[in-house]
Order: C-alpha cells, then structure tokens, then sequence
C-alpha cells in the first residue's frame, strides 16, 4: 500500500507551504489530507481504481490528481517544484523546538541556513543574533531543542516500538517452525522510549526463521545474518535484532535478555550467596566445580528457583528497587504488588470531540468507549485560549452540553460526562470563570504555552489550579514531548503536596509522545500519597485504543488498581471527586 508514503508526501508538501509563507487554506488541506489518507484502511490505490477517492475526506480533485500522479509515476510533480525552491532539510529545522516557520525561513533567507548542523554552527557563532527578533535567550532555546530532537532520533517511543514490533511478530508467527514468540528488552519491560527491539524465538527450523525474517519489506538492510542470530535495520532506521532460543532454556533467556543489566546484576548477586549461578542458560545450584540445573524452561520456574514470586517485566528497572529488594540489596523478595491492568479502566477523563481540535464526533468517541466495554467517557475539548486547537467559545458549550444530554438520553449503562481541557494562563487562572467551570461534571487543568517561565512561576502556575475549587486532574503535568521537548522545569515534588491537599488527580497521559507523567514521576508522586487518573487525550475515536501505554506506565511505576481514579465504576468515581 502507497497510503503511508502519500500521507507523508504531503504532511511535508504542507510544511513547506508554511515557510514559503502560502495561504493557510492551501496548507491546511494539505495537512488534513495527509491526516485522513494516513488513517485510511483501506488501499489508497484500490480506492482510486474503483473511483472512490472522494469518499475520503479533504480530498478535492487538484489532490486526486496528485495521488492518482504518484501511484502512476511514483513522484508529485508539484512536490518536485517545491523541493527545488524550498530544501526538504528546512524541514529538520522547522522541527526544531523554538524554530517553526516563520523563523526557517528567516534563517534560510538570510543564513543560507539548510538544515540543523548549520542552525547550529550559525548559533554557536553568534550570526543568528545578528537577525531581527531573535534575542540570546532564543539562541539558547534553539540549542537546547537541537539536543532534545537529537537525543530523540536516537530512541524512538514506545508506541512506535510496539507497532512495529507486533508487525515483525505477526509475519514471523506465520511460520509453522515457530512455537514460540516474545519481544525482550526495554520494549518488554514497556520503557517509554526505546533504542532498539529485541525478540526470541523459539523453533526446530532456525535457518528457515533467520531467512523470513532478514527478507520481511521492513528490512532496509541486514547487519548479521546467522544461524541462531540476525540484525536487521528498517526503513525507519530501527535496529531489531532475532534470536532462535531452544525451548528448554527459553524462560532463563527470556529473563537475561529482558532485563534491565542492573536488575540482572542484582539477580546474580543475590544467587551467589546462595551458591547458585544465573545465566541466560538457566538457574543452577553450584557445589565446587560442578553445577546442577534448577530451573531453565519458564520465567516463573527460573524466579522460583530463586526463592521469589513472579516479577513483572515493568518491575525489573531501578524504580521501586528497594521494595524489592530491601535496603541493604540483598533481602528476600516477599511480595509483588497487584499491579494494574488494561481490563481493571472503566472509562476516562480527557478525549477531544469536533467541538476544539478533536476528528469525530461525540458520538462516535461514545461509541468507541462503549465498544471497550467503558462505563463513562468524559468529553474534555480545549478552552477559548487555545485558539490553535480551535478552543470551545462559551456559547458553543451550551451546544455541546445540549447534544450531550440528548446522547445520554439513549443511554442505560453508559454515560457521557461533560468535560473540558481548561487553560493555565500565565499566571495560573483558568480560561472560564468560576460560575461555567462549575457547570461541568469533569475539569481537567491545563499548561500549553509559557514553558520557558521560571521553575517557581511554572510550579505556581500548577498548584494555583490545583487548589481551585473545580478542577479534578491537571493534564499532562510536565508538559513532555517526547523526541520534541523536554518537561518544564516545576517543583515537582510541591505540586505533588498541592495534589493531595486538594483532592486534585495528576493525569498519566497515555498518547506515546507525551507519557506523561513518565513512570518516575508517577512512583515518586505515588509515594506522596498522590493518585491518578489514565487518559488517552484521544483525538480519534481510534486513539482510545493507546490506554494501554499509559496502563504501561502505571504499572512501572508501582500502580495497583487503587490508585487509578478511572477503575472506578461511574457512581463510585462521581462520589470520590465530590470529596
């Protein structure tokens, strides 16, 4: 399918559009196009063959003929033209936090700045400063956003790991030599960015495995190619690496390459003074020169070999490790938590309708959820301030509280709760007054813009709207991009105390480019007697289907069902945010 490769051809056609300074009806066609082709499910070329291109919304017949162009010649000759008067690498620039468009092609027009090593350089010496409207602090942002997107081009989220991942896993499974399956590494223990994917596999026809899986069309080019082991890179620039493990010792494999390297370490430490050996190999009882194999076949086997119950992958890191394993290192493990899980949410806080910036409707966001077997979903669009995200003007609540009350009306075990994403402005008010805010059944608090405020006015920002009177969860609380933007400098630990002291819930943001709050942050603010509450900010009915992520996150950091304000049934939760 061409879906993918057209959707990207004009999300970047759009992108140059802006630098060149093009009306911004052009543009955002472009964008909404790009949007609605990379969400097809159907073929791109299919649909054109059967003349049905105009079903797909955004696209006019000026856009039909350039896909009907690409499928056909495999180029856009617009595009072409456009490369040639705009460099694609502006592109990388723009990219940049503290760029955008209108300073690229700033720095293109006068610079002759092409792309991001000679950003750097022309910062670096000072020439950007020579520009008008660009003070030494706007040097000093675009520095740190070159280190920030660099550093993410080195890992990738974890919500791209897990697509591509179960892509690989699907094609192989079709093998009738595999017997067994299962990713390792950071991505197993759900890592909120990874470097690199790791799988094992089990099978009597290792050759045959290594030979599928070096020729599968995501491979750009092959690293190793082994008998036992393969590394490939894809199209992506993503380094995945295959194993072929014998059954018997798949479990102690699937520990030692699982991980992490200090939870292995630890491990082993806690074997050697119980004369016992860990390897990938298995557990062993060591007397002398000889050894005895314990356990080798499952994971459980191999940790009860040890003396412990079950440890969950996401458990395995430096987080929690003293609930582990004591404070001297080296104590018995007792008890693992009851983690959380994907089945234990019963509905969410934070999804985006066409009311703000959101792609369907109140109705089918509701359906979605109810399709997930929710109770409840909260339709929380943006405030009037954020005009970028088409924020909702006070007169249009009362539409949306309208057609709201009219859905539930239909309803008998499911309800739509009236919900909005409200502003933090600089100061730490909120976008609607005192007397709107109180008409909803959910507030979630918001910071999108003034991250470059001090550490003490960004903390007051947030425990200013955690103590208003209205406000249930505040939204994404360090304000995190992943691979884009670093968190804000707050307080974290103050805003923790303004949580708790007001009954007011820290979001776990779950879209794979925000995780946030991280799993650290989540352990800590647990720690401090916080609780949470997981949402998707779902902008597309299908979005909803990213809970798991942040149920990910919840349980790295030590989260049980207790602590999650949204595994609530409906009457429970509405009683817990009135106290």
């Amino acid at each position: 399918m061409k879906n993918l490769e057209i959707a990207q051809i004009f999300e970047r056609m759009s992108k140059l559009l802006e630098i060149q300074g093009e009306i911004v009806f052009k543009i955002r066609a472009y964008e909404r196009a790009a949007e609605n082709i990379a969400n097809l499910t159907e073929d791109i070329a299919k649909l054109r063959e059967e003349k049905r291109l105009s079903e797909v919304g955004g696209l006019g017949t000026a856009l039909q003929e350039k896909i009907g162009e690409y499928l056909d010649t495999g180029k856009i000759h617009a595009y072409e033209e456009l490369i040639q008067k705009i460099p694609e690498s502006l592109l990388d620039v723009m990219n940049v936090p503290s760029v955008g468009p209108k300073k690229a092609k700033l720095f293109f027009d006068e610079l002759k700045i092409k792309d991001i090593e000679g950003l750097r350089k022309s910062a670096d010496q000072g020439k950007l400063l020579e520009l008008p409207g660009i003070q030494a602090k706007t040097v000093e942002n675009i520095l740190k956003g070159i280190k920030v997107l660099q550093a993410g081009q080195e890992r990738m989220n974890l919500g791209v790991a897990v697509d591509l991942s179960d892509q690989i896993i699907a094609q192989l499974k079709k093998l009738k030599s595999v017997k067994k399956i299962s990713v390792a590494g950071s991505l197993r223990r759900m890592k909120e960015t990874i470097r690199d994917i790791d799988i094992l596999v089990v099978s009597l026809d290792p050759q045959k495995v290594m030979d599928a899986f070096v020729s599968l069309p995501q491979v750009k080019s092959v690293n190793v190619h082994g008998e036992t082991k393969s590394s490939i890179l894809t199209n992506e620039n993503i380094q995945v690496d295959l194993r072929v493990i014998d059954e018997k010792i798949f479990g102690a494999a699937l520990l030692y390459f699982t991980g992490s390297k200090n939870f292995n370490v630890k491990l082993r430490q806690i074997a050697i003074k119980e004369h016992k050996k860990v390897s990938e190999y298995g557990i062993f009882s060591v007397k002398g020169d000889s050894e005895k194999t314990l356990a080798s076949k499952t994971e459980e086997d191999c940790f009860q070999a040890l003396g412990f119950p079950y440890i969950p992958p996401e458990l395995r890191e430096d987080i929690g490790e003293k609930e582990l394993f004591g404070d001297e290192g080296f104590a018995k493990i007792k008890k693992v938590p009851s983690l959380l899980e994907l089945e234990d949410i019963k509905g969410e806080w934070h999804v985006h309708s066409t009311y703000s910036d959101g792609h369907d409707t109140i109705c089918a966001m509701a359906e979605s959820a109810r399709q997930r077997g929710y109770q409840y979903l909260a339709i929380s669009d943006h405030s009037p301030r954020l005009r970028v995200a088409g924020g909702v003007s006070v007169e249009d609540l009362k539409k949306k509280k309208k057609e709201i009350d009219e859905l539930n009306g239909g309803y008998k075990d499911f309800r739509i709760l009236f919900g909005t994403e409200v502003e933090i402005d600089s100061d730490g008010n909120l976008d609607y007054n005192d007397k709107i805010l109180s008409e909803f059944d959910i507030v979630i608090a918001a910071i999108h813009s003034g991250f470059e405020q001090s550490r003490d006015k960004l903390t007051r920002r947030l425990v200013k709207a955690c103590s208003h009177k209205s406000v249930n969860a505040i939204a994404h609380p360090t304000g995190v991009h992943l691979g884009k933007r670093d968190p804000y400098d707050i307080d974290f630990k103050e805003v923790c105390k303004a949580a708790v002291d007001h009954n007011t819930y820290l979001e776990i943001n779950a879209f794979p480019h925000r995780l946030d709050l991280n799993s650290a942050h989540v352990y800590f603010a647990r720690s401090q007697g916080v609780r949470f509450v997981i949402n998707t900010d779902a902008h597309r009915a299908e979005h909803m289907g990213l809970m798991k992520f942040g149920v990910a996150v919840a349980r790295r950091g030590w989260l049980t069902k207790k602590d999650v304000v949204n595994t609530l049934s409906l009457s429970e939760m509405l009683k817990q945010i009135k106290k």
